[in-house]
């Protein structure tokens, strides 16, 4: 196993956890951060003027880092997942509309008011991995095509049920009354949800489902193959996909849940770490996991600091680099013969 792909992502992360947990609208030095990190660890009490800025640093930026984190690497190492699950470069929870029926399901929970509890919340990623299991299953059964799913097929069908379950949740909101605010906060994208709550709640979710996904490396590698040869080596394919896909569809909508339906995460990561490291699904799956909690920490701090002290949405920023992004994989995809 080469180390010095994991070397370079997590030096990244780092870099991004640092950027993610020092800039904001109030600035933390390195010399007070490391400080309070050390004292918040040993439980010390804290005087002025480092007592405003470890309450800043411990009860909003830190869980809401450990939230981004988590969000980036459940959509990073599901699109690397869905890439392999379906041999084809644009599959992205955002593209085949998965992230948007996660969404649907997480404000159809939302919209019946559960207490605002552990259990409350455990209900929304509950809700957001049935509906993303649904819209998975139905849009691959639009898009195939005998024992094929082209890539047209797929792109239109995650397109036409993304606008539909994008629809049925403005109405949702337009209908709700005091779940309205939570709503449109969850709509936004990024971590909106304050406190270690939300944190806590979607790590059952994604400790099942990436670790699922990072013990598929080697069934994904003899997946694109095809299916009959992976059968011939030994592979359980049927058993093997519907692991994989329940495993993907549970860390989307464990990412969507507390975060908004955020886009391009899981399309541009997997590509840039298979560019430069290659296709091995078994090391492609770890590093799009480091990768994207890194990317997504990052396009978060560009969100919190470019209208400063307003936040953008962390979609937009996503979307601005993305959109580009997939019409050069696209393009790609076509030179390579992926229609």
């Amino acid at each position: 196993m080469k180390i010095r792909p994991y070397l370079y992502t997590l030096l990244f992360l780092i870099v991004a956890v640092f950027l993610s947990i020092a800039i904001g609208s109030v600035f933390i030095p390195p010399a007070e951060l490391g400080r309070i990190l050390i004292g918040w660890l040993k439980g010390a009490a804290f005087s002025e003027p480092l007592k405003t800025f470890a309450f800043i640093l411990t009860d909003i930026r830190l869980p809401r880092t450990a939230l981004v984190l988590l969000t980036g690497a459940a959509l990073g190492g599901s699109g690397a997942a869905y890439q392999g699950l379906f041999r084809n470069p644009l599959a992205d929870p955002y593209l085949i509309g998965v992230a948007s029926g996660a969404g649907l399901g997480a404000v159809l929970a939302m919209s019946v008011k559960w207490p605002y509890s552990f259990w409350g919340l455990m209900a929304v990623p509950g809700a957001a991995f049935i509906c993303a299991l649904l819209t998975v299953f139905l849009v691959y059964s639009l898009a195939r095509v005998g024992k094929t799913v082209p890539t047209t097929n797929l792109i239109l069908a995650g397109v036409a049920f993304g606008s539909f379950a994008t629809a049925l949740t403005t109405y949702l909101m337009l209908r709700s009354t005091g779940e309205l605010h939570r709503a449109i906060a969850w709509l936004n994208g990024g971590a909106s949800q304050a406190g270690w709550g939300p944190v806590l709640t979607v790590l059952p979710y994604l400790a099942i489902g990436l670790g699922i996904l990072l013990l598929s490396g080697h069934a994904l590698n003899l997946m694109q193959f095809g299916d009959d040869q992976a059968q011939q080596m030994g592979l359980p394919v049927m058993r093997a996909r519907t692991l994989i896909l329940l495993a993907a569809s549970l860390a989307t909508a464990a990412a969507v849940s507390f975060s908004g339906v955020i886009g391009f995460i899981g399309l541009i990561v997997p590509h840039v770490m298979r560019l430069w490291f290659g296709a091995d699904y078994r090391r492609l799956l770890p590093l799009s996991l480091i990768g994207g909690a890194g990317a997504l920490l990052l396009a978060d701090v560009i969100a919190r600091s470019v209208m400063s002290p307003q936040e953008l949405p962390v979609g937009i920023v996503t979307a601005l680099v993305g959109a580009p992004f997939f019409l050069w994989v696209l393009r790609r995809a076509k030179n390579q013969g992926y229609w």
